[in-house]
């Protein structure tokens, strides 16, 4: 059993920041990648950023020059640094993780709870 937990989460005003974080727990082997997605109501789940083991980013064009993604292997933690926020990046932002189970030794998707973010005046 894998659970990933997000926290960070909150109101802020436009032009604010947060700082979203993840810790993923239970009988993980290996992650091979994280990442952030976010979602509002009636939308699909979209990428907002994610980062392999490698360090390697990827962010959607939305948020490039705002979000900054890193991780902490030792700590099986990520996070999601937000800035210049938008009231358009009001979501439930969404923590996703590749792992491989000590179990069985498959890889597979895991998903967080989710973790409002709300930006407005």
């Amino acid at each position: 059993q894998v659970q990933l937990v997000e926290s960070g989460g909150g109101l802020v005003q436009p032009g604010g920041s947060l700082r979203l974080s993840c810790a993923a727990s239970g009988s993980i082997f290996r992650i091979n990648a994280m990442g952030w997605y976010r979602q509002t109501p009636g939308k699909q789940r979209d990428l907002v950023a994610t980062i392999t083991s490698g360090g390697s980013t990827n962010y959607a064009d939305s948020v490039k020059g705002r979000f900054t993604i890193s991780r902490d292997n030792a700590k099986k933690q990520v996070y999601l640094q937000m800035n210049s926020l938008r009231p358009e990046d009001t979501a439930v932002y969404y923590c996703n993780a590749k792992v491989v189970d000590r179990l069985n030794y498959r890889e597979l998707s895991y998903w967080g709870q989710g973790t409002q973010v709300t930006v407005s005046s």
